[in-house]
C-alpha cells in the first residue's frame, strides 16, 4: 500500500467519531469532522441579489467560489452580539459550502452509541435538521445535519454560485 493511501486511511480513521463543535447564539452544535474542510475567519462576501436573507453571498477561497449561509439566521437563533464569527468550509455530498457560525469551539470524540436520539418534540430548530443529541462535559450539544438543513432553494443558489 502506498504511503499516500495509508495517510488518507489514517486521516479518515482518526476523524471518525470526531465532531467539530460550534456556537450559534447561546446554543452549541456539532457536525461530523469528516464534513469539514477547514475553518477560516470572516472573508469578504459578494452579495447575490434575490437570495434569502440568510444567504451571505459568495467568497473566493484560493480561486474557488464558495457560497456562504449564515446558520444563525437560517435557524432563527439570536446573535450573542460579539464579532468572533468564523466560516466552516464543508464538503456535503459533492457540494462545497461555507457555514457562518458565531464561534468554533473544539473537536470532540464521541462513540456513535453515546449519541442520544433527537427529541420527539417540536423545537425552535426543525427536527429534520437534527441527527442526535450529545452530552459532553455537562453540556448538551445538538448534532446538526447540514445537508438536511439546506432547502432546494439553498442548493440552487449554492450550485449557481459556482460551488
Amino acid at each position: 500500500m502506498s504511503d499516500e493511501k495509508l495517510n488518507k486511511q489514517t486521516m479518515l480513521f482518526s476523524a471518525e467519531n470526531r465532531y467539530l463543535c460550534f456556537s450559534l447564539g447561546n446554543e452549541r452544535f456539532c457536525i461530523p469532522l469528516l464534513q469539514v474542510k477547514e475553518v477560516i475567519g470572516i472573508p469578504e462576501f459578494t452579495q447575490i441579489p434575490y437570495t434569502p436573507g440568510y444567504f451571505c453571498g459568495i467568497m473566493n477561497l484560493r480561486g474557488k467560489v464558495i457560497s456562504v449561509i449564515d446558520m444563525r439566521k437560517k435557524l432563527n437563533i439570536t446573535s450573542k452580539g460579539d464579532d468572533e464569527n468564523s466560516v466552516i468550509v464543508c464538503d456535503l455530498d459533492n457540494i462545497t459550502m461555507g457555514a457562518l457560525v458565531d464561534s468554533v469551539d473544539n473537536v470532540i470524540k464521541i462513540e456513535k452509541d453515546k449519541i442520544l436520539p433527537k427529541p420527539n418534540m417540536q423545537t425552535s430548530i426543525k427536527n429534520d435538521y437534527i441527527d442526535g443529541i450529545i452530552e459532553h462535559k455537562n453540556l448538551i450539544i445538538v448534532l446538526m445535519n447540514l445537508v438536511k438543513s439546506l432547502s432546494i432553494e439553498d442548493l440552487v443558489h449554492i450550485e449557481n454560485s459556482g460551488s
